[in-house]
């Protein structure tokens, strides 16, 4: 596979704020782990398929191809969504350019048919003998040799994780996955997988109004050599600004589900994303750009794969790999909106399992 140079320095963005819709600093590159090489700004490819309503399989592959021209290297998938329909589409899409690309996707959950025979999560399964089976689904649907970045989706309280990682550690040694990954794990669980073998990437939610891994997650991606992913780094759209309520969404939207969106909740969160707007204004930029580049100013392994249907909000999402904030202004965005200001849960009585 081609790999991208990485840049010279701590990784961080040197530029300025730049107009929305720029392609900016897309050929910005971070490291992920000893071996993988990605753009800045990756894609998360679920809501073309899953959860947010889905999209127009054609609009969705002409995104992925202007992600592809945008220097954008780095796409995130899952078997799950879907489930499996967004894995067939990745791989379609960006078969042309497998050699320019680096593919993630994840295992974790079990998958079946219920009564009326829909198939849908039904729990999490890490067993090794599942691993290995959704390694050679997946490899099968993305019509690939090898999966460049494989993570378990979801950690799996009946299986030890050093036997899920064992079998992944396999994989690698069969030649049909590059690199491992974990998701929403803990730090103690980072640790005893990156035991049995090398982890190149966490991917958890981080965002200015979810921070949970602050502190000892990334401080554990830092020491071991991690590189962290986060993912809904725009507060799965409500930081952008455009989400005012819940009639904004689909019918078959999840975020309908979510607490942080209920009617009351979204119109108390309201006002901090008004004042992220205003910050955002001042510096040229949009408050979907302005949220992005707080999370990438957080640190130079950090790589944030957001979420885009529509190609002129991916072009926005690329060119905030240039906007450079001040020490400051960093403080003043993390303080203005802390988690604790907003109105909410992250999730309700279903459990962090079956989301993302």
């Amino acid at each position: 596979m081609t790999q991208h140079h990485q840049n010279a320095g701590n990784g961080r963005p040197e530029h300025g704020g730049r107009p929305a819709g720029t392609d900016g600093n897309a050929s910005r590159t971070r490291k992920l782990g000893p071996h993988l090489t990605v753009s800045t700004v990756g894609l998360g490819c679920m809501g073309m398929s899953h959860a947010y309503g889905g999209q127009d399989e054609r609009e969705s592959v002409r995104t992925l191809h202007r992600a592809v021209e945008l220097g954008v290297t780095f796409f995130d998938t899952a078997e799950v969504y879907g489930p499996f329909e967004n894995e067939i589409l990745v791989g379609k899409a960006l078969k042309p350019y497998r050699d320019k690309v680096v593919i993630a996707t994840k295992f974790g959950f079990r998958i079946d048919k219920g009564k009326a025979g829909v198939e849908a999560m039904s729990g999490v399964d890490s067993r090794p003998e599942h691993v290995r089976e959704v390694a050679e689904a997946s490899l099968k649907r993305l019509g690939v040799e090898v999966i460049d970045l494989f993570y378990q989706h979801r950690v799996d309280p009946q299986v030890p994780i050093e036997e899920t990682v064992g079998a992944m550690a396999e994989l690698v040694k069969q030649g049909k996955v590059r690199a491992l990954g974990l998701s929403e794990a803990s730090a103690d669980i980072v640790r005893r997988a990156h035991a049995v073998h090398p982890i190149s990437a966490l991917q958890s939610e981080y965002s200015l109004w979810t921070r949970d891994p602050e502190g000892e997650i990334l401080d554990t991606c830092r020491e071991l050599g991690i590189g962290f992913v986060p993912f809904s780094p725009l507060g799965r759209g409500f930081l952008t600004g455009k989400i005012q309520k819940p009639e904004d969404f689909g019918e078959n939207d999840f975020r309908r589900t979510l607490p942080r969106f209920s009617p009351e909740n979204m119109a108390a969160n309201a006002a901090l994303v008004k004042m992220l707007e205003e910050m955002a204004a001042d510096k040229g930029v949009t408050a979907a750009q302005l949220a992005l580049a707080w999370v990438l100013n957080q640190a130079d392994f950090i790589v944030p794969i957001p979420g885009a249907r529509r190609i002129e909000h991916l072009e926005q999402n690329v060119a905030a790999a240039g906007i450079s904030l001040s020490p400051q202004e960093l403080e003043t965005l993390g303080d203005m909106l802390a988690p604790a200001k907003f109105s909410g849960q992250r999730y309700g009585n279903a459990g962090a399992w079956v989301r993302k």
